[in-house]
């Protein structure tokens, strides 16, 4: 397996964070296997590496109920097709996906947007899947748009993804450091959650909240209007960091062709 898998267990439910290798930005799918099923969380930027998870998902014996989505960057959806099962989102993601159209894998390989297209709307709430209470709830600003939040609050297990990176550069590309200090502050305040899920790295303990902080707080000092000069900067700042292609892809986003 090209991935690392961490597994977590919560009694009636077990964690399986699937965490993609340094060439697919580190990005990270959630396995939420529930007494008879798997819900999952995200779905991979290569399709081989969505190809990995489903095996891996497979191999648990258990039916894929659904696969969620949290928000609209293409390291989250493209690999979508590949889970078979029914693909849900807020409708808010939904209709980004849909306005981004046709995407490409890194092959090369076409991925009609058709394909990918969550059909089913999520609604901010509770919802209790296979006796397991979830909470959804929808963000808004920060490192995306549109965010989804899904907490299991009787496993003390809050599932952030791009809301919280773990060890692993952050993507600014939209713009919004402001709105992401905010976010964190929004999170870190419920104390009741002991396990934290990022959408690149590593699953975490709040620990995470601060080591968050102080690099949002360091990259909106050190980005100026020179994007290989911020790439070099936070570079050395956090040198154990993974993903530092995140930071190339953030700046193609904040200074265009200089940075293309």
């Amino acid at each position: 397996m090209n991935g690392t898998v961490t597994v977590i267990d919560k009694g009636a439910v077990r964690v399986h964070s699937y965490m993609a290798p340094d060439d697919s930005l580190n990005v990270t799918t959630q396995l939420i296997e529930t007494p008879a099923r798997v819900v999952a969380v995200d779905a991979q930027y290569a399709l081989a590496y969505a190809d990995e998870v489903v095996a891996y998902a497979k191999g648990l014996g258990k039916p894929l109920d659904r696969l969620i989505i949290t928000h609209a960057h293409p390291d989250h959806f493209h690999g979508a097709a590949r889970f078979g099962a029914p693909v849900h989102a807020l409708p808010a993601v939904r209709q980004q996906i849909v306005a981004q159209g046709d995407a490409q894998d890194p092959t090369g390989v076409v991925i009609p947007v058709a394909d990918i297209t969550p059909t089913v709307d999520i609604t901010p709430g509770t919802e209790v899947i296979d006796g397991v209470p979830f909470v959804f709830e929808a963000v808004s600003g920060g490192e995306a748009a549109d965010e989804l939040v899904i907490k299991l609050p009787e496993q003390g297990v809050l599932v952030a993804q791009d809301l919280v990176y773990h060890a692993t550069h952050l993507f600014l590309g939209n713009n919004d450091i402001a709105g992401w200090q905010q976010a964190v502050d929004t999170l870190a305040a419920d104390q009741s959650y002991d396990t934290i899920l990022a959408g690149h790295g590593l699953p975490a303990g709040p620990q995470v909240y601060p080591e968050l902080r102080r690099y949002l707080a360091d990259a909106r000092a050190l980005l100026d209007d020179d994007g290989e000069a911020y790439k070099k900067a936070i570079m050395e700042r956090y040198p154990a960091y993974g993903g530092p292609f995140l930071i190339d892809i953030g700046n193609q986003y904040l200074f265009g062709a200089q940075n293309a």
